[in-house]
């Protein structure tokens, strides 16, 4: 299904995309900039117990699937996906 957009909507479509890579390299700088903290921290209060593992763990994974959506690299629910539900929705309502 090939779609013709306006110059005006190729634009916008460029902007909103800037701006969701753009979210994604602050999301990335704060991982970086914070868990330096969070790991200092616990190995100054307990450093019996390093529990930072599941700081970086948990969040490092958000990060990972945030580059994957920001880069359209997310391997389903993508674009081509939702052309497919569009589609199949409005077949069956026109069946009705």
């Amino acid at each position: 299904m090939e779609t013709n957009y306006s110059e005006a909507e190729l634009h916008y479509q460029a902007q909103k995309k800037v701006k969701e890579i753009r979210k994604f390299y602050e999301h990335l700088t704060v991982y970086v900039l914070c868990n330096p903290i969070v790991i200092i921290e616990n190995l100054m209060t307990s450093p019996g117990y390093l529990y930072f593992w599941w700081c970086l763990l948990g969040w490092g994974v958000a990060i990972v699937l945030h580059g994957l959506k920001a880069f359209d690299c997310f391997p389903f629910f993508n674009k081509e996906w939702e052309e497919q539900k569009i589609k199949e929705i409005i077949d069956r309502e026109e069946k009705k």
